[in-house]
């Protein structure tokens, strides 16, 4: 963590401070600004001879001046030879579980947060598959490294993927417990993987077409019926994720603009995304849009009235022209083109694939989408799936 600051604190440093550190104020109060960015106080003192920290819960629900009262209590009964942890749990009048603590976390950062009610009810189910037998009823206080490690290793080798989601969420939920009050010190699953041992899996991907074998292909995508051979056409052409194309609204779709608004909660990275469309993009929309009678009507209807199509559908157009690759895979099949064939920049085309910026100091200072550069990479793009040279030539050009 940053240097410790020694300067006693104020509400608007206090609302101001972002960056991870701990950060004193005095009496033993401490702000604490994880690398997460979540930010709650802590008590620091020596407690019957012993050092001792103590979480009070997160800044959202307590005050720099409730904080310091609070601070100046615990320093007071330290002094006199109490133990403000039992101070404390008496005033909360509970000690929380780890199963009420599960259901809480999951209420606050949870339920209702993921893109559908099914990945909601799955993440707290596999925890009350794994973790509940071994601890649900232990105080989240109780609970040590050992524990963790006991739960996660029956499963870290027969079912790694499942493992890693359980050590996540156990995470989350520590976390939460920490930020609420509830839990002191470290959070015990913090190094639980070196007690374990090594996972041989690899990450499978999803199997993609070589980018110079697409516009061989291309015709016969275009000659294939069905609404999922549009669909899918829509989704070599945008690099978009499938579940993005197939959700896709009429409102979301400006023709004039040409771009496609994504909101956040259909995006991965939950924040919107704004989509260049290319000529042959605009063709496809354009001959779709005589379909439609209202803005909240799907792109891509299906056979059944306000239903998407199922990523299955899309799927049996590549099983039917006997392509060995994957829907998904497509969006591989840019990122191999745009590598190996273009000199556009890096963030250009990750942008262009929605990523994530996970370096945290650049994230900070991204200001642009890079829409327009974006634009000229997709436009090449399709210049290139559809089979013209002028396609690879404008790539080959293209400077940062």
């Amino acid at each position: 963590m940053p240097k410790q600051v020694k300067d006693a604190l104020s509400a608007v440093t206090v609302r101001q401070i972002r960056t991870p550190g701990r950060y004193a104020d005095g009496n033993g109060l401490y702000l604490v600004v994880t690398d997460t960015g979540a930010r709650m106080w802590q008590w620091r003192g020596t407690v019957r001879g012993r050092r001792c920290e103590l979480g009070m819960g997160s800044v959202t629900f307590l005050s720099l001046k409730e904080a310091r009262e609070i601070a100046r209590i615990w320093r007071r009964i330290a002094h006199e030879g109490g133990d403000p942890r039992e101070h404390r749990d008496r005033q909360k009048g509970e000690r929380l579980t780890f199963a009420e603590a599960a259901e809480r976390c999951w209420s606050d950062r949870i339920d209702g947060k993921l893109r559908s009610a099914r990945s909601s009810a799955v993440w707290l189910n596999a925890l009350r598959t794994y973790a509940y037998p071994t601890f649900a009823q232990r105080t989240i206080n109780a609970i040590t490294v050992a524990d963790i490690k006991a739960v996660l290793a029956p499963i870290w080798l027969d079912k790694p993927e499942t493992a890693r989601k359980v050590r996540q969420r156990l995470r989350t939920i520590f976390d939460w417990a920490r930020a609420s009050g509830h839990l002191d010190g470290l959070n015990p699953t913090e190094g639980v993987d070196l007690a374990l041992p090594r996972q041989t899996d690899t990450k499978r991907h999803f199997a993609a077409l070589p980018w110079k074998e697409l516009p061989v292909l291309w015709p016969r995508v275009e000659a294939a019926a069905g609404m999922g051979a549009i669909a899918l056409q829509f989704v070599i052409l945008t690099a978009a994720r499938t579940g993005e194309v197939r959700g896709a609204v009429w409102s979301e779709i400006d023709l004039d603009a040409e771009v496609w608004q994504v909101p956040a909660e259909r995006m991965k990275a939950g924040k919107p995304h704004r989509v260049p469309l290319s000529g042959p993009a605009l063709a496809l929309l354009q001959a779709l849009r005589p379909l439609a009678r209202s803005p909240e009507d799907l792109v891509f209807p299906s056979a059944r009235p306000r239903r998407p199509l199922s990523d299955m559908t899309l799927s049996a157009v590549l099983k039917r022209l006997r392509v060995p690759a994957t829907v998904h895979g497509f969006r591989s099949t840019f990122r191999d083109w745009a590598e190996d064939e273009t000199a556009y920049r890096h963030e250009v085309k990750e942008a262009a694939l929605a990523h994530v910026v996970k370096n945290r100091a650049e994230a900070a200072y991204r200001r642009t989408d890079l829409f327009e550069k974006r634009r000229a990479l997709m436009r090449d793009w399709a210049s290139f799936v559809i089979g013209t040279e002028a396609g690879l030539a404008r790539a080959t050009a293209a400077v940062a």
